[in-house]
């Protein structure tokens, strides 16, 4: 099963609700994301949901790959809009974590193992909030990703981010296992990219 390196997805969400639970999250505190050799400046972590064994904090911003069971953390408690959100996913969930890439920061190019659709593990984006000056890059390629839109992206390839905005930068990712209806929604994300790249 092979699908492009990027797809934006059928599903689309309110901004103005994720900005509002974003802001429900924020009062939990954000954790700096633990590889720090992959960036410069401030990328910070909330988990929304975590692997079911995972105590401490920073235990829980760690997606293990090899982790089986996974449980919504007291955060996503506080936030019914990305509750909602999640439950529109009808496929196994893994871990879900708000994202944040100060302004000026820079995420480094590398590949995030354990990622690779045709292994079955797929992490879908849905950014929060974003700013035009987010260069956001895939096989150095750039993406635009806008608020509330949903994307999967091919993230065992190279892929670097660069926040050049005045403004934080907030995804919500959600780690997932395929099944039917992912590869369905996946299948027309990518006939309708076909579609327009044959009307322009």
């Amino acid at each position: 099963m092979i699908f492009p390196d990027r797809l934006r997805l059928g599903l689309g969400f309110d901004p103005a609700r994720l900005s509002q639970d974003l802001s429900n999250a924020v009062g939990w505190g954000w954790r700096a994301h633990f590889n720090r050799a992959d960036y410069d400046g401030e990328w910070d972590v909330i988990a929304l949901r975590a692997p079911d064994d995972a105590r401490h904090p920073a235990q829980m911003i760690c997606p293990n790959p090899m982790a089986k069971a996974y449980v919504d953390t007291p955060v996503l408690e506080r936030c019914p809009y990305f509750r909602d959100v999640l439950a529109a996913f009808a496929c196994p969930l893994r871990s879900a974590r708000l994202m944040r890439l100060a302004p000026g920061a820079v995420i480094k190019e590398h590949t995030d193992d354990f990622l690779d659709i045709e292994d079955g593990a797929v992490r879908l984006h849905v950014p929060v909030v974003t700013n035009d000056a987010v260069d956001f890059r895939l096989n150095r390629i750039r993406v635009a990703m806008a608020p509330g839109t949903v994307w999967y992206l091919r993230l065992s390839d190279p892929h670097s981010i660069a926040n050049r905005g005045a403004s934080d930068r907030v995804h919500l990712l959600i780690d997932v296992l395929l099944n039917k209806w992912l590869v369905e929604l996946l299948e027309e994300a990518e006939k309708r990219a076909c579609e327009q790249l044959s009307e322009v």
